[in-house]
């Protein structure tokens, strides 16, 4: 298994403890979240591949500028699921871990809206394909790296998705059905942060 506590010691060094800090508490809230659903849900999907796709997601935010969460770099924020992904697949990690990298920003990101909003990346569907993909995509949804970082609620999820337009929702809300338990408690709706 690819050791991802390695690579993001590497990235995300002591030397800088409020960007390590802030990158491992969202990356630990997602990766326990997906790893509830996908438990909850009965995906069936490895809980190792699972937790290492869900710590890795964020992995090229240092590269951009977003000087309220201590990144530093010279990328668009908007670039950094893309910078991740070129990162980890440099590094030798997973195939599918790059990929959730890459298709996780908003509910996906689709070529078309890479042209009409002139996004500062390849024209290319970054949407969720695989049910790995989707998972995290959709567990990332409820945690921010700013403010509290407590978990949001549904409503405001749903809320914060609904700014980037209809079809930016519409895949939200088909993520909120695919990852509600038919029977159970439903991780998301849980108090637990």
């Amino acid at each position: 298994m690819f050791d991802y506590q390695a690579l993001i010691d590497k990235f995300y060094p002591e030397s800088q403890p409020e960007l390590r800090r802030i990158y491992m508490k969202h990356a630990t809230q997602v990766a326990d979240l997906a790893e509830d659903l996908n438990r909850a849900c009965r995906l069936g999907l490895d809980p190792e591949q699972v937790r290492g796709a869900a710590m890795t997601h964020d992995i090229g935010i240092f590269a951009s500028d977003a000087k309220g969460i201590h990144c530093y770099g010279s990328e668009p924020y908007l670039r950094h699921g893309i910078i991740g992904a070129e990162l980890l697949r440099k590094e030798g990690a997973p195939e599918e871990w790059a990929r959730v990298a890459e298709r996780h920003t908003g509910s996906g990101i689709t070529a078309e809206d890479v042209i009409m909003l002139d996004l500062p990346f390849p024209v290319a569907d970054y949407c969720p394909v695989t049910m790995l993909e989707k998972l995290v995509c959709y567990a990332d949804k409820f945690y921010s790296k700013s403010g509290s970082m407590q978990r949001k609620s549904f409503d405001r999820a749903r809320m914060s998705i609904a700014r980037h337009g209809s079809d930016a929702l519409a895949r939200f809300d088909r993520l909120h059905e695919l990852f509600t338990p038919a029977d159970g408690p439903d991780p998301v709706q849980s108090n637990n942060s």
